[in-house]
């Protein structure tokens, strides 16, 4: 049975995979990886970067001798898995992603990185910030959020990704975005499709964000539809 890895996003966890599994495990042998800083994992002392995570994916990789791997990257686990895919092509079988960006500059990091204030966010949302307690513990997530805008701003200098690396992939990639997604522009969505030689994009609808409010079905037909599986 071939093998897929299923890649988290920033600040979150592989249970949100949970609700894909049953649509999949018939297909495939389902593996998921909690990065490094998420939940019961230590934060690196070194700080995290996006590079450190396709080195943690390729290391699993290679601790469970996996070949000619597939990936669903959800926002940050889309762009590890392309950037994986540039750096080990023998590797990567097949990417789609979801919600990814990956269109980063200095000036969108920055932006983004404002909005991970734990202060703000327990005063604004609280629920969210429960949330991240409950899925980080209740002291590191307030250390997790400045490591990840630290890795952000990272990224808008030193990007991984740009047109014409992603032009240089060979593999099968689909990236989908949600017509809703207030993260994520549609035209730096296709400006990447259009750069990936034979890369399919997939907008959904009514579909937000973050991965907890998508549906299920309507992501996991996109799956099956793009690597011909049975629906």
């Amino acid at each position: 049975m071939k093998d897929l890895l299923l890649l988290h996003g920033a600040l979150g966890a592989p249970a949100h995979f949970n609700a894909y599994a049953p649509g999949l495990e018939h297909h495939f042998t389902l593996h998921t990886i909690e990065f490094a800083g998420h939940g019961s994992t230590a934060i690196p002392e070194n700080g995290i970067t996006m590079q450190s995570y396709a080195d943690q994916v390729l290391a699993y990789c290679n601790e469970k001798n996996l070949h000619q791997v597939y990936i669903f990257g959800y926002s940050m686990g889309g762009y590890v898995a392309l950037a994986l895919a540039l750096q080990q092509p023998g590797l990567v079988a097949s990417v789609i992603t979801l919600a990814t960006k990956l269109d980063w500059t200095e000036e969108s990091a920055l932006q983004e990185g404002k909005k991970l204030s734990p202060g703000i966010i327990k005063e604004k949302v609280p629920q969210f910030a429960a949330q991240l307690a409950k899925m980080h513990g209740a002291e590191k997530w307030e250390r997790l959020l400045p490591a990840i805008a630290a890795m952000m701003r990272d990224l808008g200098a030193r990007p991984l990704l740009d047109t014409d690396k992603l032009a240089s992939l060979t593999i099968p990639v689909q990236l989908m975005v949600g017509d809703k997604d207030n993260m994520v522009t549609l035209d730096e969505t296709l400006k990447a499709a259009k750069a990936i030689p034979g890369a399919r994009l997939a907008v959904l609808p009514a579909t937000k964000h973050p991965l907890e409010l998508a549906r299920p079905d309507l992501v996991t037909a996109m799956l099956k539809d793009f690597w011909e599986l049975p629906q």
